[in-house]
């Protein structure tokens, strides 16, 4: 079955075109914003996926997409408004572009659907959770189940404990017990956790009430969050790599904006590891993830206590999947490059074959 993989996220958009055996036979990317090539000079798919952010507690396996769904989707929309309007767009054009191709939903808070209640309940009144269903939901579902499956892959066994740290535009951890998430740092929206190129992550909700009761409009509050702070609040810019650049040339606020980011990447990290019990294995994926080593490193150094330890000239030098891990430590230290793509394909062979 040749799969067309459409792959929204909230800065980019990637489509891969995957033979039955999973190679790439076509490949294009560009801004999130424009959808056009996905489907020029790509041989005709025999199925479509399309990468959904938020599946509520609707979705919790691959799905086909017919009527009924579509609106679902479109009523999900609003928890997740930098992602999910770009998946809905994109349905829209593959499915005018190839309407009798069959598309396939396949969702980033699927993985995970294993969260415990303890990790899934947020501590609000019973009769809104179950009226609006609040919960932590989970995001980077995708990519933490391919990292998953490919770490166990390079080391020949699936890690007990693992914490995966997908730092992109979009960032945050998965604590990953035998190969089930059991605790992550974004919640009902992909706005709590981590500070992100332009999202604020956690922060106290007291902020935007005070905020609106003081006369802001609650849109611009939402617009704030969502495209106006993390390191672009902080740095002037959401772009990890200027401000490195920044921080070389001594610039006092990309130091400062460093500092947060490592500081919530520390303690989100830290908390991973206290829901696992420990930690065996450490993994980096995503753009920041896989290509800043400084990143890496100073992480490694914030868990030095836990046994993390990588060696720098496998840091710096490492192209694709690499194990950074310095001779005798502990915890083993892997850099994976996020496919999303391949675990697209995988959840869109499941939902049709099934079916």
């Amino acid at each position: 079955m040749r799969v067309l993989t459409v792959n929204p996220g909230s800065s980019s958009l990637k489509v891969s075109l995957l033979d039955a055996d999973d190679t790439v036979l076509a490949r294009d990317s560009g801004p999130s914003r424009e959808t056009g090539p996905m489907a020029a000079g790509m041989p005709h798919p025999d199925a479509i996926g399309v990468r959904f952010v938020h599946g509520g507690t609707d979705f919790t396996t691959p799905v086909r997409i017919d009527a009924k769904v579509a609106e679902r989707l479109h009523e999900l929309a609003d928890l997740a408004p930098l992602h999910q309007p770009a998946s809905l767009r994109a349905l829209q054009e593959v499915t005018s572009a190839l309407p009798d191709v069959p598309v396939v939903a396949c969702f980033d808070t699927a993985f995970h659907a294993t969260l415990p209640p303890a990790a899934a309940t947020y501590a609000l009144p019973a009769g809104w959770r179950e009226r609006y269903g609040l919960r932590r939901y989970g995001f980077h579902g995708l990519s933490f189940s391919y990292a998953t499956r490919r770490a166990g892959e390079m080391l020949g066994a699936a890690p007990s404990r693992m914490v995966i740290c997908h730092l992109g535009a979009g960032a945050s951890l998965c604590a990953v017990a035998d190969g089930r998430s059991i605790d992550t740092t974004m919640g009902f929206t992909p706005l709590e956790g981590l500070v992100m190129a332009s999202r604020a992550g956690s922060i106290d909700p007291g902020i935007p009430l005070w905020l609106i009761r003081h006369g802001v409009p609650p849109d611009e509050v939402n617009r704030a969050l969502e495209r106006e702070s993390g390191l672009r609040g902080l740095a002037g810019t959401g772009d990890m790599r200027r401000i490195r650049e920044l921080a070389e040339e001594r610039d006092v606020t990309a130091l400062a904006a460093l500092d947060v980011y490592h500081h919530r990447l520390r303690a989100c990290a830290a908390a991973m590891t206290a829901s696992l019990g420990g930690l065996d294995t450490l993994v980096f994926t995503g753009g920041i993830g896989e290509h800043d080593p400084s990143v890496r490193m100073r992480l490694a150094e914030d868990l030095a206590y836990l046994g993390v330890s990588i060696d720098p000239g496998r840091n710096t030098s490492v192209d694709g999947d690499g194990d950074l891990t310095s001779g005798g430590a502990p915890v083993r230290t892997l850099v994976i490059t996020a496919r999303e793509d391949l675990e697209i394909a995988a959840g869109v062979r499941r939902a049709l074959n099934s079916g």
